[in-house]
């Protein structure tokens, strides 16, 4: 077994946002993502229950139409087909995305 550690090689992108896969097992997925403050905001709407966690910065994140200003720290449960999208982040934010697929999954 190898360990590793979350906040190693968290280069920010210039635009966007960056996802690294954690783990891969069965149907589950472990993401870590870093947000850049250029990020174009874009609405996904998954067949997947998913499980945030800011860890690091801010970011402004919609569901339903409801606007959730996040801050380090805070986490919510977004059911599969639930619309949501992220409208604003700092600069460097960085997410832990836990997916639980319906079925096994495959990296992204």
């Amino acid at each position: 077994m190898e360990t590793s550690n979350l906040f190693n090689d968290t280069a920010t992108p210039e635009e966007g946002e960056r996802f690294d896969t954690i783990l891969n097992h069965k149907n589950l997925l472990i993401e870590r993502i870093i947000s850049s403050a250029a990020i174009t905001p874009h609405e996904y709407i998954q067949a997947q229950d998913e499980w945030v966690l800011l860890m690091r910065g801010k970011a402004d994140l919609r569901v339903e139409g409801k606007l959730h200003a996040l801050k380090e720290g805070d986490h919510i449960f977004l059911p599969a087909g639930v619309p949501h999208k992220v409208e604003r982040a700092s600069d460097g934010a960085m997410w832990l995305a836990i997916h639980l697929h319906p079925e096994q999954c495959e990296d992204r």
